[in-house]
């Protein structure tokens, strides 16, 4: 099982960089994760567009979907059309993304599906867990296990949630939100984590690794990396495009 980063920025693209992109990849499997601004290009440098075999959405916000148009029409563009590609999000995450082309253009390309907390989707080799974690807009925490029983977990964007722990529980790798460092403004608070959260929640859920992704653009991530280590101590780092984790 392995996951490879597409890109971990919050919000919009850095110079160089992409969005929140995550392509996990078993027995020949591949499912695309929050295909956010900017991150076609990268998964286009390691597979055609039509090798993907899955997408997840978390939200319908356009750092973590707008690539999924570019993405449909390199499929159904394409001298020979690829199948219909199977997309799961929460109800209603896709509704501006896909209205960027006239329903009929994009429609033979795609088999849309909401995901429901509690309801699980079997992907290839995996199983998929969903959780409903509080955002500006519905998000989905989720939670890919493999044939070997290794597990991913990712937040998507979030805000404090005792559903958070459930979502991470021994997870090998534990994919967390951290938008800022140490303190989330208050008018976030509700809806977007720290690093030093991230750190707590994989402490208090026993996970492998920790990953921490979408900080905000230009930030360094030495900030992050100490606040997350103040609670957490096991292998620690940050998403940035090209960063791959293997779980065997």
């Amino acid at each position: 099982m392995r996951l490879t980063v597409l890109g971990g920025c919050g919000a919009w693209p850095a110079a160089g960089q992409a969005c929140s992109g995550y392509l996990v990849e078993e027995e020949g499997f591949r499912v695309f994760i929050d295909p956010g601004y900017a991150t076609l290009p990268r998964l286009l440098e390691l597979m055609g567009a039509a090798d993907v075999d899955a997408v997840l959405v978390t939200h319908g916000h356009p750092d973590h979907c707008a690539d999924l148009n570019p993405l449909l029409r390199a499929r159904v563009l394409a001298d020979e059309p690829a199948p219909p590609l199977p997309v799961h999000a929460p109800p209603g995450a896709l509704e501006a993304v896909l209205a960027l082309d006239k329903p009929r253009m994009l429609a033979a390309g795609l088999a849309h599906h909401d995901l429901v907390p509690g309801r699980p989707v079997e992907l290839g080799p995996f199983r998929l867990d969903t959780f409903d974690l509080p955002h500006h807009v519905p998000n989905a925490g989720l939670r890919l296990t493999g044939a070997g029983g290794r597990v991913i977990a990712y937040t998507g964007d979030t805000g404090p949630s005792g559903e958070l722990l459930a979502l991470a529980k021994g997870a090998d790798l534990l994919v967390a939100e951290a938008t800022y460092s140490e303190h989330v403004p208050d008018e976030d608070a509700p809806y977007l984590s720290s690093a030093r959260d991230a750190g707590r929640t994989a402490a208090s859920a026993g996970a492998g690794r920790l990953l921490l992704t979408h900080l905000w653009p230009d930030i360094p991530p030495e900030p992050a990396l100490a606040a997350a280590a103040a609670s957490y101590g096991g292998e620690l780092s940050v998403a940035a495009a090209g960063v791959t984790v293997d779980l065997p």
